[in-house]
């Protein structure tokens, strides 16, 4: 069994770590349990003391009772863009977030003023190698007079909620184009005073091939 400082920085290293492969954070009940694994404690008991120490210590940050939300303050060790959440890529959604995490790491190319990432829910986008539980990092530096036909987008569009589509201007209306042949997927025409363009898509990180 290691000692506490020892475990503290083996667990501040185990939530880096996953944070960096995973994009968001484990959850409490998968690394107290892996921990106390790795660690050799035969309680759980003694990583929560763990946990609760280097919350002590301002080297991590927590919601008791809630999933995902312990998170490393070592932030001078991680390079990163901000991690919104998630983005339809199907039907049109209200926004919404499935993790708390605040960052996502990237390479020092994609790292940019402007850029942040979002995980892809739906297969409206797969024609275009975009997959569901892809990571997409989009850039708001982009103007929309600048942004080519095909392009493609986070949008908001008013009353309605987000989606990822390929934009095309055309005079007083924006249509927005799924990359998917099947007949469930279908081409939106609305007012361009209605769509909010939030993102020009910048890379993917796949989960498949195509």
């Amino acid at each position: 069994m290691v000692t506490p400082d020892v475990g503290e920085e083996m667990l501040l290293n185990f939530l880096e770590s996953y944070f960096e492969s995973h994009g968001y954070p484990p959850s409490t009940r998968e690394m107290v349990a892996e921990m106390a694994k790795e660690l050799g404690y035969r309680s759980t008991s003694n990583v929560e003391k763990l946990l609760d120490s280097l919350e002590c210590k301002g080297s991590i940050t927590r919601e008791i009772g809630k999933a995902r939300t312990v998170k490393s303050l070592r932030e001078t060790k991680r390079r990163g863009i901000p991690f919104w959440g998630a983005i339809a890529a199907g039907g049109i959604v209200e926004s919404f977030t499935d993790h708390p995490p605040e960052f996502y790491s990237v390479s020092e190319a994609l790292n940019k003023p402007g850029n942040y990432a979002l995980r892809v829910i739906g297969d409206s986008m797969i024609d275009a190698h975009i997959c569901n539980n892809d990571i997409v990092i989009l850039s708001r530096n982009l103007e929309v007079n600048r942004i080519k036909p095909g392009g493609i987008v986070a949008v908001h569009v008013a009353g309605e909620g987000t989606t990822l589509k390929r934009f095309y201007q055309e005079g007083a209306y924006v249509r927005l184009e799924p990359a998917n042949s099947s007949p469930e997927f279908k081409v939106m025409k609305r007012d361009a005073s209605l769509v909010q363009i939030q993102g020009v898509l910048v890379f993917v990180g796949r989960t498949c091939s195509h």
